[in-house]
């Protein structure tokens, strides 16, 4: 894609996941690619491949959850580069049960990283690109921070937070330059569900439950590129996302009967946690 070569990405969760596939996409596409992740390893392993792909790409440790840190990462970057085209909030996790069996921490947890890594994030990168004149900020949220999620609420809660961040972040940006866009995708092939805690529920269960097929990383990078390109608000998919959200904002009756399946499911599957 023309709108990415020769331009300044930053990727925070750049390591693994769908932060590797979309720092993959962008290096194809002519992008230098600063990669923001706490696995040092996989982050330099990725560097290397996109290098040895013919790409350009740097890999900085970086901690969303620590203020100073997601800082240095996008003023270093500013600094070494001479700007900052698009920045990537990308980094996230879920925990996920019953809201009875979630405690404070694990709220507190989800919302670190979801929410106030988003939020660093989008400051530092809002104020560099608002002098700049230009610039792309894109948060990856999910169809979660569109709909009831109801099974992993600390993580619904934070990418409703992230929608209302950026949409009202991009009528703030229209007349300084900045383009602010959110990803709301549908479930993704992602490693998400092999780091994430399940709480007093079976992992296994879980994954096996999910009724819609996952969307390959690499196929979610190319669709979320595209409506970056196209300067889309909000970039939803896959088909059955659209729909769902369509819905919701229709008759929310309809989507809320899915929610309740979805929690009654799930309490069926409550306290069936095998033994280690």
């Amino acid at each position: 894609m023309d709108e990415f070569n020769d331009r300044v990405a930053i990727v925070t969760g750049g390591a693994n996941g769908i932060g590797k596939a979309l720092a993959q996409a962008l290096g194809s596409a002519g992008a230098h690619v600063v990669i923001g992740d706490i696995n040092d390893e996989l982050g330099e392993q990725l560097v290397s491949q996109i290098v040895a792909a013919g790409g350009t790409a740097s890999y900085k440790n970086t901690d969303v959850t620590d203020e100073q840190s997601l800082s240095r990462l996008i003023e270093e970057t500013c600094a070494s580069e001479g700007r900052i085209d698009y920045m990537f909030n990308n980094a996230g996790i879920t925990v996920a049960g019953d809201s009875r069996d979630l405690t404070l921490d694990h709220w507190r947890k989800v919302t670190d990283v979801n929410y106030w890594g988003v939020v660093y994030g989008s400051k530092f990168a809002f104020d560099i690109m608002a002098k700049q004149g230009h610039g792309h900020i894109v948060n990856i949220a999910s169809l979660a921070g569109l709909l009831p999620f109801p099974t992993n609420l600390p993580y619904s809660a934070t990418k409703h937070a992230v929608v209302g961040l950026s949409m009202s972040l991009r009528a703030e940006g229209v007349d300084l330059g900045v383009k602010v866009s959110v990803v709301c995708p549908g479930f993704i092939h992602s490693n998400i569900f092999q780091a994430s805690e399940m709480v007093n529920i079976p992992r296994t269960d879980i994954v096996e439950n999910i009724p819609f097929k996952l969307v390959e990383t690499h196929t979610a990078a190319r669709k979320m590129l595209d409506g970056i390109a196209r300067n889309k608000a909000v970039i939803v998919f896959p088909t059955y996302a659209k729909i769902f959200w369509l819905l919701y904002r229709i008759k929310h009756g309809l989507t809320n009967r899915f929610a309740l399946k979805t929690i009654r499911d799930m309490r069926k599957m409550r306290g069936k946690v095998p033994p280690h």
